[in-house]
């Protein structure tokens, strides 16, 4: 979060203003129903998707949720998109389109 804090379409300031008005109470924000990467034991989780791009305040959080997701057994992948902007997928256009496409894929086949 402090490589990426400013300058790539969100800021840190605005990660932190978001925590505090989804997590108002300070003392929760350790706690991991409010941020699962906290938690001491990840086993046990549905697999999971995650989806990060290189220019992502939050980037290094997601990746090190997913590397902890699979040291606990987790089936879980891990998807960094180059060059791209925290709020790529939104943009319609590629590569976000691919990384929508790689969400239905995987909920497609966890679903049937």
């Amino acid at each position: 979060m402090e490589e990426l804090a400013d300058g790539y379409s969100v800021t840190k300031e605005e990660m932190l203003w978001i925590r505090e008005n989804y997590v108002p109470n300070a003392a929760d924000w350790t706690n991991p129903l409010a941020s699962p990467l906290l938690a001491p034991d990840l086993s046990g989780l549905p697999p999971a998707l995650i989806i990060t791009a290189e220019y992502d305040p939050l980037r290094d959080d997601g990746e090190l949720y997913g590397k902890r997701l699979q040291e606990a057994g987790v089936p879980t992948k891990v998807s960094r998109y180059d060059g791209m902007l925290h709020d790529f997928p939104d943009m319609l256009e590629e590569p976000g389109n691919r990384a929508l496409d790689e969400i239905a894929s995987v909920l497609g086949a966890a679903f049937g």
